[in-house]
């Protein structure tokens, strides 16, 4: 009878977990209730002495010629991997935490997106590494998209610097999935560099949407995701509350609210941060400033080659500005309610390329 108690009590348990309430409330206790640990910092035991030769071992997160290009779905992202693909001295890793693991042969297909112009493969320099199947992680798909820098993923950690160790000359590693993981790779990879890309929302979203025919009117009951934006608001939900569906049941409203979050963790972490619309009107501007920040081994005219002008503005033929307007002032709005005003403090030594 004891044992029918107990399962019947852990039947319970594991429905209630299926409620999107509470178990965003029990996420957000175990948040709140994690210890704060920033108070103290780790010290060299008196009892350990730890050899010249080790000391001077250089690490792969120690390396000072990484640089991380971050960005979201559809934000022209992999333009910019291209562009540093050129570069003969650079190798170029393109969304190393995509699912089809570039690093296995029988795994990643032979697919390349036709509106990615001028790229005929992804996985060019992941070959011969079949070994990082073995430290890979599903999870890091789609799963723990918020990491600060006491996030405990050694793996992950690991698998980056894999990445690193093999690259021939300059490691450049292009993300889609670390928006919300950037203050974690600042943390662990402190001499890196980083490059954010972003890209206006509206056409954006019309990125997102594929060439699907639905209307503005039917978009809430009839919106197809394709890149995983139903995953990553309930991943992320936790922390951002507004992000659940049963809070923002219309798919742009979630959709802006993860491109404003993720272009505001973009300016703070990042050591340069350019918009599509100015790489592609000004790609000479722009392309000089990228060489002239990350100190790039390279020409102008090397990188450019591979920018295609496409049609800027699209959004107009789906929604009016009112349309767009009334949607984004809602999420600024609960946005200033929810996030912590603070001063411009890091626009000193951040730059953005106009």
């Amino acid at each position: 009878m004891l044992a029918t108690f107990k399962n019947t009590l852990i039947d319970i348990f594991l429905r209630l977990l299926k409620n999107d309430r509470i178990r965003l409330a029990l996420a957000q206790q175990l948040i709140e209730s994690r210890p704060q640990l920033d108070q103290i910092e780790n010290q060299q035991s008196p009892y350990i002495t730890i050899s010249n030769k080790l000391k001077k071992k250089a690490e792969a997160c120690d390396r000072d010629d990484i640089i991380f290009i971050t960005g979201r779905f559809r934000s022209g992202s992999t333009l910019v991997w291209n562009m540093f693909r050129q570069i003969p001295t650079v190798t170029s890793y393109y969304e190393p935490l995509n699912e089809r693991k570039w690093f296995l042969q029988q795994n990643r297909g032979n697919n390349v997106d036709s509106t990615h112009i001028g790229v005929e493969d992804y996985w060019r320099e992941f070959e011969g590494m079949d070994k990082l199947n073995k430290i890979f992680d599903e999870n890091w798909i789609r799963a723990n998209l918020y990491m600060d820098s006491s996030s405990w993923n050694p793996k992950l950690k690991e698998y980056i610097c894999e990445l690193v160790n093999n690259a021939s000359g300059r490691p450049v590693l292009q993300f889609n999935r670390v928006d919300f993981r950037l203050p974690w790779l600042r943390h662990h990879f402190p001499n890196a560099k980083f490059l954010h890309v972003f890209r206006n929302p509206r056409d954006q979203w019309l990125s997102f949407l594929g060439n699907t025919a639905i209307s503005k009117e039917d978009i809430e009951f009839s919106f197809k995701d394709y890149f995983y934006l139903n995953n990553w608001c309930e991943d992320l939900a936790a922390q951002f509350p507004f992000l659940s569906i049963k809070n923002t049941p219309h798919p742009y409203q979630r959709f802006y609210y993860l491109w404003k979050l993720s272009y505001l963790y973009g300016i703070q972490y990042s050591d340069l941060s350019t918009s599509f619309e100015d790489l592609v009107t000004d790609k000479e501007l722009v392309t000089k400033n990228m060489i002239n920040t990350f100190g790039l081994n390279t020409t102008v005219d090397t990188m450019t080659g591979v920018i295609a002008t496409p049609t800027l503005n699209r959004w107009k033929n789906w929604a009016n500005d009112s349309w767009y307007s009334l949607m984004e002032s809602e999420c600024e709005k609960n946005l200033d309610l929810y996030l912590k005003t603070k001063p411009d403090d890091h626009s000193s030594n951040k730059r953005t390329a106009q």
